[in-house]
This record gives C-alpha cells, structure tokens and sequence, in this order.
C-alpha cells in the first residue's frame, strides 16, 4: 500500500516529532549536516520515532536546498546530504512505516520583499525533490513554511515534476483574526490556494502556538477545504531562557492538545520543535495504539 491509499484508507495517521531539537540536545547544532557527520545520532533518533509506533518517518533534510546550503554556508553536496538522509530514515523504518521527504524554505525572500525569483525557488524545490524521489521516499512533506507564495513555489516543484503524494504545512505566529504567518497569510487563504495547487495534505506546524491554538487554526482549515489536514505543533509556546530556545510542555499535555487538533478536524499528527520519541509515544498510547 503506497502513501497516498493510506491516506484514504487510514481515520488517523502518525508522524514522527523533532529531530533539529533531539540533535542540538547532543550538541549537535548544524541539523541536517549530521546526516554525513553524525549520521549514527540520527539513525538512533530514527529509530527511536519508529519504536513509538508512528507510521511515517520525517528525513533529516529540512533546509537542505540549494539556496539554503550555499547562503548560510553550510558547506556540504545538495545530493549528498540528501540521499544520505533518506537512506538513514529508511534504515529506521519497519516494513509497515513510510518515510516522508522533508523539504522546507530557502530561508531568504522573494521579491519585492527580497532578490530572489520564484523561478529561483522552484529550481532550488525541483532539484532537492527530484533527489529525495531518486533515493526512494514515498511521498514529500514541505514544512515549516512562513510564505504562502514559498510554499507554492515548493508544491508546484513537486507536484510538477513527480507522482508521489505532497503534504504542505504552514508555520503560524497568531491563530486570532483568521490565524496569520509572520507574511500576512491567513489560514482561509493558505487553505485555498494550497488546494487549488494540488496539495494531497495541507497543515500547521511550528510557529507560535501551543497545541490547542494550533486546534483553533485546524478548525479554519477545515471550513475552507475537504483535503485531510496536519497538524504537527510543538511542544509548547517557545521560550527564551537566558540564550536558548526551550520547548516546556510534557507529553500528557501535548497528546492532551493532539486529541484538540483531531477533534477540530486534523487527520494527520504528529510533533515538532522540542517533541521527544515521549510526545510521540504518549500520542499513540492517547489513540489507543499502544
């Protein structure tokens, strides 16, 4: 059964949490680089999502697009860093688990806010999904996306290009007046034009809400569009603590606000930034698959 039948076949489908935040906690800063310098604390990460049951594993490639690499200088081969983090997620993953191509932003802005083209973007997309493909996932996740117009960039590369199924996630700052990005993107119109563009799955993930403000913002998905919806939020609201980012919030309240999300309508869970294999674990005992 391929990703996209589960989709309709399956109420309820379980992704995995946080890598970035599970490596910064071995001190290991630099995230999908580790894919070729720690590659053995990733696979461990992995594997530890895949023991909680979930049925999807995330790939370690979050920004590791062209225009990401060679702006924040992260200096390492597109390609490389790539299939290496297919090929540690697929080592992770049982027979019955899927593993999802993660794709995220470019980290810089298009005009007239910045000096890149959405053709830029979409070749940078297209390159980076036409590996992932290549080195066999099942479907692509595009996540963590601040700009709507990013993001379609993103979707069009994929769903222009290849067969394989798209989830497209939106990180929010507010779930009040609409729920908005840090762009001015409300979640009526994400949903929309998300929609409108092809997308199988369209979520929230990260930004600046806690599980039960990203519930609010499932709810509005759910009045703008049929497609199943995501919903991935971290554990908690971020706080500041002297110089680090900290995640608070315990797994019995995070599957607490999980259940929120799927009663305002979210097909798809899972966790991000400062979920642990514990969030995902506590979630699937919460759904009864434990």
């Amino acid at each position: 059964m391929d990703f996209l039948t589960l989709l309709h076949k399956q109420k309820t489908i379980l992704l995995d949490g946080a890598m970035g935040t599970q490596l910064d906690k071995r001190g290991l800063m630099s995230r999908g680089r580790n894919n070729l310098d720690a590659p053995e604390a990733v696979l461990e990460i992995h594997q530890k999502y895949a023991k909680c049951g979930c049925d999807a594993l995330t790939t370690n490639t979050l920004t590791m697009n062209r225009i990401y690499i060679e702006t924040h200088n992260v200096g390492v081969c597109t390609r490389e860093v790539n299939r290496a983090g297919v090929e540690l997620a697929r080592q992770a993953a049982n027979k019955h688990q899927y593993v999802l191509g993660d794709i995220s932003s470019t980290g810089q802005l298009l005009e007239p806010y910045g000096t890149y083209r959405e053709s830029q973007f979409y070749d940078a997309f297209k390159e980076q999904a036409e590996i992932l493909a290549e080195a066999g996932v099942d479907g692509f996740i595009i996540e963590t996306m601040f700009d709507l117009r990013e993001a379609l960039c993103a979707l069009q590369a994929c769903k222009g290009n290849f067969s394989l199924p798209v989830i497209v996630s939106i990180a929010f700052a507010t779930e009040t007046k609409g729920a908005r990005t840090i762009m001015g993107n409300s979640a009526q119109q994400c949903a929309q034009s998300l929609t409108d563009a092809g997308a199988d799955v369209i979520g929230a993930n990260c930004g600046e809400l806690d599980p039960a403000q990203m519930a609010a913002v499932v709810s509005l998905f759910r009045s703008a569009t049929t497609l199943p919806i995501l919903a991935q939020p971290n554990a908690g609201k971020p706080k500041l603590v002297g110089e680090k980012t900290v995640f608070e919030m315990t797994p019995e309240p995070f599957a607490g606000g999980i259940a929120e999300c799927l009663h305002a309508g979210a097909r798809l869970v899972g966790g991000c930034c400062g979920t642990t294999p514990e969030h995902i674990r506590a979630v699937a005992a919460m759904l009864g698959w434990e």
